[in-house]
């Protein structure tokens, strides 16, 4: 068996599920008669873009993406800007988004599209801040080992345009939000802060998990936090009986097309969860166990079988950090964990091709990168936060580009039977 061929197949067809051009158009409306005015941000917003426009033609429009993730549009304007913390470019684009808005009227759709990434590059500071502030508790928030759902709790707290308010800023119009899940449990909430959805969360919930985190939060942002501005929409507000969002895509149906690539191949899929959480390392020592329990004792399935996961874990940065990302070091963790124990190979990988600090989409290990490799430098990679480093001089990264899409993290372990190894 091509251990790291059908991996790397099995990670395509985890994309190709995610397509937002297959995902949008199944859920737009003919084309309304009054205005139309297309907005968004996410890194899978410029092909949300094209979608809409291959169904409606050319529409009026904004949506922010990732630098490098601009794709050519017939009306919609792409701008990109700083992910994941966020610069002037985006919090420019995003006031510029509150002005398409504001005129709308009654009659009218705002047609939002939404996909992770949208928190940073929506970057609209709430009255009383600066961007620079935004940008300092990001920082934190990224090296705190938060889970996504907390960090975004505080951002929503501390924007102008997030936690539903960019919904309330195209009322009285009809709102319409298309959002890619890339967040465990697809809450339309939690995604890119849920600028469309309603938020039942307070500021002090947020003052809580900054506290919980240890984040160092200047007197000024937490008088945000706790102060009018700070408030977010709530569900009983009227404002939202005109406003619908749909989840079009999520981590599990990629995850299942994974998996039918490996019932071709002759493997047993194992899908462990669509929204697994934690830190990066401690789960790659998990999931090296569970391989490991396949492959000696045939428990929960016999071998040859694949384990398939999504969700998004953390990194809790201690000291001066290499680098990578959360996928590279689960990985580097795992690859750890089963060291020389044979026919254990994995892919882990981010959905929308960028792990981290770093352009790669993630890595992927096999008994060809093992046989070159040593545990002890391993260790000291994982122990710095540099499996960018380690994987990079074996060969071992997997380099997609943009995908233009974000499902959150796709990691896929294969356990190969004796007579294959």
């Amino acid at each position: 068996m091509d251990a790291e061929a059908l991996l790397t197949e099995m990670f395509a067809a985890a994309l190709a599920a995610a397509d937002p051009m297959d995902a949008v158009p199944a859920h737009l409306p003919p084309r309304p008669e009054g205005r139309v005015v297309v907005v968004g941000a996410g890194k899978a917003s410029a092909r949300m873009a094209q979608a809409v426009e291959a169904a409606w033609g050319p529409c009026e429009g904004l949506v922010i993406v990732p630098y490098g993730g601009a794709l050519p549009t017939k009306g919609i304007e792409i701008v990109e800007a700083r992910h994941p913390v966020p610069d002037a470019a985006g919090e420019a684009a995003a006031h510029r988004i509150l002005d398409l808005l504001a005129p709308l009227g009654d009659g009218d759709l705002a047609l939002c599209l939404i996909s992770g990434g949208g928190s940073a590059l929506m970057a609209a500071p709430a009255p009383g801040l600066t961007l620079a502030d935004k940008q300092a508790v990001n920082a934190q928030l990224l090296a705190s080992g938060a889970a996504i759902g907390d960090m975004n709790i505080i951002r929503k707290h501390l924007s102008a345009i997030k936690g539903g308010r960019l919904a309330a800023a195209a009322a009285p119009a009809r709102v319409l939000a298309l959002t890619i899940s890339d967040v465990p449990g697809d809450d339309p909430a939690i995604i890119a802060s849920g600028p469309t959805v309603p938020d039942p969360t307070t500021g002090e919930d947020a003052l809580d998990i900054a506290d919980r985190f240890g984040l160092d939060l200047p007197d000024h942002v937490r008088k945000v936090l706790t102060g009018p501005d700070g408030v977010t929409p709530k569900p009983d507000d009227p404002l939202f009986e005109r406003v619908e969002t749909r989840v079009i895509a999520a981590p599990q149906p990629a995850l299942e097309a994974a998996a039918a690539v490996a019932r071709r191949a002759g493997v047993t899929p194992v899908i462990l969860g669509d929204a697994i959480e934690g830190e990066a390392r401690d789960v790659g020592i998990v999931m090296a166990g569970i391989a490991d329990q396949i492959r000696r004792h045939g428990q929960p399935v016999a071998p040859p079988a694949v384990l398939i996961s999504g969700g998004e874990t953390t990194v809790t940065v201690t000291g001066t950090p290499g680098k990578g990302g959360r996928c590279s070091e689960f990985l580097l963790s795992f690859a750890v964990a089963a060291w020389g124990r044979p026919g254990l190979s994995a892919i882990a990988c981010d959905t929308d091709g960028r792990d981290g600090s770093e352009q790669n989409a993630g890595a992927i290990w096999t008994d060809r990168h093992s046989a070159r490799a040593d545990r002890r430098l391993a260790l000291k990679h994982l122990a710095g936060h540099d499996a960018y480093s380690f994987f990079a001089a074996r060969d071992a990264l997997v380099d997609t580009g943009p995908t233009h899409t974000n499902v959150n993290d796709f990691r896929a372990i294969l356990v190969e039977a004796d007579d294959e190894n």
